[in-house]
This record gives C-alpha cells, structure tokens and sequence, in this order.
C-alpha cells in the first residue's frame, strides 16, 4: 500500500450547449455523433476504474485510500445522480475512501434539484462546486450562460440542506463587464453564505468562438488595469467577509479550502477517469513535488548544490479526447491512453515552484536555486514578496528546515496581492 495521498478526478464531457469562450474537452449532443452514449458513460467510466485499480495494483502503487475525488467536466450533473453515485460507488470498490474523503462535483446552477443534490449527499458527496460565473445578465449573455442568476441563491440553499459543502466559481474580465457590474457578482455570491468563492480572469483562448469575435471586432476583451481592479476588488469584498485567499484565484473560510486542487498544487498522485483526462504518478520512493527541496534541506544540500537529476520522478499521461474513441477503446478492453511523459526531478523542482508560490504559505527559499534566492531581495523591494516572510518572521515552520533567516522560522517566498497579480512574473525570477 501506498501511503501518499492520491486523489481521483471523473471528467465528464457533456454541456447542454457550449459557451464561447471555454477551450475546455467537452462536447454537445450535435458534436458527440455516434457511438458516444451519454446514457452508458457512468459504465465506461467504471472500466477505466477497473483497469486503474489492476494497473496500480500490478505496480505496488495501491493506495491505501483515495483521499480526494472530483467530478468535473464539461457538466457532470448533466448525468443523473444516480450515474455519478454509481461512479463513486465503484471508485470505493476500487480502493476504498478514506474516512475524511472530500467529494467534489462541479454543477450548473440549471442541472440540479433538490432531489439529485440529496441522492449525491446520501451517496458519499460532501461538495458542490456551481459555475455561477456572474449575476448580472447582460455579462452572462456575452459568456453565453444560459442560468438564471436569480436561481444561485435557492441552488445553494439546496444543497446546504442536503449536507453538501458549497463553493461558487466566478469569472471576471468579460467584454462589457463593468467595475459595477462586477461588485454586484461578488456581493450576490456573498449574499448566499457560501464558505468558498473561486474568482477566475476570463482566458480567451485560440480557436473559441469568442476569440473569433475578438478577432472580428465585435467584442473588447478589457485591458490589464481593468483585470487588476476588479482582482483586488474581489479580494477586499471577501476578505472583509471573511473568505481569506489560500491560492491566487481561490478564498476560503477556514477548513473549506478544496482539498482535491491542494493535491494538484502540491504535486500529490492522481488519476484522471475519462475523455481527456490527465494522470500523475510518482516515482517509487521519489519524495513528493512539494518536499523535493525540504529533504535537500534536511540532508544539509541546499537545491542549487545538487547534482542535475534525470531520474524519474514520475510519469504523466493522459487520455484519447473524444468520448468516442474513449469508450471504444475500453469497449475493446485496450488503455484509452494517448501520450505520456517521464518527469525528472529537475523538471518536478520546476513544477514545484511555479505550483507552490501560487499558494498562501508560499515556498521555503531552500527550494530555489541561488540565482532563485538572490532574486527575492529585489522581488521583495518591488512589492512582489513579503518581507517579513523572506526573513522568516511571522510564518510557521512545517516539515523540514530550510533557509532559517533572523526570524527563526524557515524564510519563505509568499506572495503580496501585487504579486499575485504578477505571479508568472515572479515565478520567472524565481527560476530564471
């Protein structure tokens, strides 16, 4: 058995419509054609389970429980309940939960009752994570939601009556959004009681449909100040809330924060069921992504003075796209496997970094390189890092030393709001 924490994401490919600006792998029932069964995907899915659990068994790498499971998509509660239980049934089977499992399901606000979010409670559910988005209705037709946003408030009401945990995900920066509109999407999200708010920078990506309408003129993406205002608007709102950040685009009330997506930040095993859907292993007996450095640290070999590392430190793959092709392949008893690729140490330190700085404890400087380390004077004099956290005052030791500085606790690179704004800029500097 394996002790490490693993979690286990359900992609589930299907939306009512598709909205212009998501680049995400899902599809429509006009796009899916034949041979892709909406009706037998919960069974599809479970073959995928069932060959995980023989693959990882083969490789000693069983886990002694799944920690985390998230159901994803696309929108996952477009399939019954009783599809997603079944689903989560099996993972069960498969490797047993452990007893304080976090169960996760994204839903639209239109594709639950209260009936289906009490059948996903009774099954094993413990959150609900609903695409609000926004909830003002002009920037709602322009990312062509088709909710009501008068409907979020009896939504989470029902599934804080089923027992579920209840996060809202919103996304800021639509074309026509203005500073207003947008205080009246945090201040509606807020009005509901939620314990966790995700707030996203709209990402027009190549090949949507809103990035043809970009490219066309017909619609003005906002430019940086205007992004920059309404983050730090978002995070005075629910600050004073209550809702503090523990990453850069996530706030939470204590003990609320998303478990699953913690796992991915910190470079925790996963496998990812479904059409698309990417996989990480580590290496057996390669340390964890996020305590690489600490055991360098602990060893008294700060992360620059080690040897370059081409060992495997874990291995990443990931699916055939199309649910098609998908289920055809389980159907036939082969791998819905397309690709994969060998991490090595030195490219999971990378990782590590460009993760781990998104997070509110932020990195040990014995993480980084020295070039790394020299860098943090002058992120620090730019308002990028924090200060006292760079010296090692105010912040908490966790596992092992690494870079102790005057205050007596391991210094740390954690961002301040300007840096999160900036975060890629940072991680540039970090390991440049």
């Amino acid at each position: 058995m394996d002790a490490r924490p693993f979690g286990v994401y359900v992609h589930v490919p299907f939306c009512t419509v598709r909205c212009g600006y998501c680049d995400f792998n899902t599809y429509t029932a006009s796009e899916l054609g034949g041979g892709a069964n909406q009706a037998a995907y919960a069974t599809t899915a479970l073959r995928e389970v069932s060959l995980a659990r023989q693959v990882l068994a083969d490789a000693g790498r069983s886990p002694a429980a799944v920690s985390t499971v998230f159901f994803g998509g696309g929108t996952p509660t477009m399939l019954p309940a009783e599809d997603l239980a079944r689903v989560l049934t099996g993972i069960r089977d498969a490797w047993g939960l452990a007893d304080d499992v976090e169960v996760t399901t994204e839903a639209n606000p239109d594709s639950v009752t209260p009936e289906s979010l009490r059948v996903l409670a009774d099954a094993g559910f413990t959150r609900v994570s609903f695409g609000m988005q926004s909830a003002v209705p002009h920037v709602l037709a322009t990312l062509e939601r088709t909710h009501d946003p008068l409907r979020i408030p009896d939504v989470v009401r029902w599934a804080k009556d089923a027992g579920l945990d209840v996060s809202l995900d919103l996304i800021y920066g639509t074309p026509g959004e203005s500073l207003d509109d947008w205080r009246t999407s945090v201040e509606a999200a807020l009005a509901t009681g939620v314990d966790h708010v995700s707030a996203y920078a709209l990402v027009v990506e190549p090949g949507t449909k809103m990035a043809a309408q970009v490219r066309r003129g017909e619609v003005t993406l906002p430019d940086e100040d205007d992004q920059a205002a309404k983050y730090e608007l978002a995070d005075d709102l629910l600050t004073q809330a209550g809702l503090s950040w523990y990453e850069v685009s996530n706030w939470s009330r204590a003990g609320h924060e998303c478990r699953h997506n913690i796992g991915y930040w910190r470079g925790d095993d996963w496998w990812g069921v479904g059409p698309g859907a990417h996989s990480y292993v580590s290496a057996p007996g390669a340390p964890a992504l996020a305590s690489d450095a600490d055991d360098a640290a602990a060893a008294g070999t700060p992360a620059d003075e080690t040897p370059a590392d081409e060992t495997p430190a874990g291995v990443r793959w990931w699916n055939v796209k199309h649910p098609r092709a998908y289920a055809t392949r389980l159907e036939a008893g082969h791998s819905p496997g397309a690709g994969r690729e060998l991490l090595t140490r030195d490219e999971a330190h990378l990782e590590r970094v460009m993760l781990g700085v998104r997070l509110r404890q932020g990195l040990d400087l014995g993480v980084l390189t020295a070039q790394g380390r020299t860098a943090v004077a002058g992120l620090v004099a730019r308002g990028l890092l924090d200060g006292r956290a760079a010296l090692g005052v105010g912040t908490s030791a966790s596992g092992a030393p690494g870079t102790t500085a005057v205050g007596g606790a391991p210094a740390r690179a954690v961002l301040t709001r300007k840096g999160r704004l900036l975060a890629d800029a940072v991680v540039r500097d970090l390991t440049a």
